[in-house]
């Protein structure tokens, strides 16, 4: 269902101003660890998006996700395009 993200510190998630609503499908989860940069809460804390380097991962799904997930797959968009690779 649809909760929210918190704590969001990457460029991934760009021009969010307040905690934003995306949409999420599973019922397991990622603890939060040193590669989580945003969190949601469901009973508990866990990780909704992770980083390491280059890579990212969400929990939710950003292409069920509205507006919010069409500016999160943007600003992925953009990182990409200015990714400088080996």
């Amino acid at each position: 269902g649809w909760n929210t993200l918190e704590q969001t510190r990457t460029p991934l998630f760009r021009g969010f101003e307040r905690e934003e609503f995306v949409y999420f499908v599973h019922s397991f989860y990622v603890p939060v660890n040193e590669a989580t940069v945003a969190t949601t809460r469901y009973i508990h804390p866990f990780s909704a998006s992770l980083q390491r380097d280059n890579f990212y991962a969400t929990q939710f799904h950003p292409e069920k996700s509205g507006r919010v997930g069409e500016r999160i797959l943007d600003n992925f968009l953009a990182l990409a395009r200015n990714a400088k690779y080996k």
